[in-house]
C-alpha cells in the first residue's frame, strides 16, 4: 500500500529545489504598479523586473507580489 503523506513530501520537495513559474498568461497581463510598464521574467531569481522603476517583484509559490513593499530596489550597474 502507497504511503500518500510520502507522495506529498516527494510534491513538496520537488517544489522547494525549482520555484513555480507563474503562469505565461498572467504574465502577459501584469505590469509595474508604478510606472504601467510591462516587467520581465526572471526565472533564475524568481522575480518579474521593471527596468522603469528599477524594481524587483518577488515571486512566491507561483503568485507575483505586486506591491512596491514586496519589492527589492535595483542598483543602476
Amino acid at each position: 500500500m502507497t504511503d500518500p503523506k510520502g507522495d506529498f513530501a516527494d510534491n513538496e520537495n520537488q517544489g522547494r529545489s525549482a520555484p513555480e513559474a507563474p503562469d505565461p498568461k498572467l504574465l502577459e497581463l501584469l505590469v509595474c504598479p508604478l510606472t504601467k510598464t510591462p516587467l520581465i521574467y526572471d526565472a533564475r531569481q524568481s522575480e518579474l523586473i521593471s527596468k522603469a522603476a528599477n524594481l524587483a517583484f518577488p515571486i512566491r509559490s507561483g503568485i507575483p507580489l505586486m506591491t512596491i513593499e514586496a519589492a527589492r530596489r535595483i542598483e543602476d550597474d
